[in-house]
């Protein structure tokens, strides 16, 4: 469970860490160097789901995306300095119980 919990952070990280890369590329205009280092850390992405060792593809990515909620709020609080409000937070409980039994319930 906790090589499971450490890959879906990874996993969010390289998401979220690669697709701000192309954002400040594209968005505000920083640099093509940042496209190019956020493409290669989105294909990374991709790759770290296969590391589960859950069979079943839709399952680990639906559970991963109360993960990525979770973080795209911890990044846009630290990075873009936006704090997540009350309904955020709430949000967030409501999708990583979902992504906790979409996962880890017993079949």
């Amino acid at each position: 469970m906790i090589k499971s919990a450490i890959l879906f952070v990874l996993a969010g990280l390289a998401e979220i860490g690669g697709g701000y890369l192309v954002w400040l590329w594209l968005r505000e205009q920083k640099g093509l160097w940042l496209g190019i280092i956020g493409a290669m850390v989105l294909v990374f992405y991709g790759v770290i789901p296969t590391l589960q060792e859950y069979p079943h593809f839709g399952r680990v990515y639906a559970a991963y995306g109360g993960i990525f909620i979770v973080l795209s709020l911890l990044w846009g609080w630290f990075i873009d300095k936006k704090r997540p409000d009350k309904y955020d937070w709430i949000g967030s409980c409501v999708a990583l119980a979902g992504a906790a039994i979409i996962i880890w319930t017993p079949r």
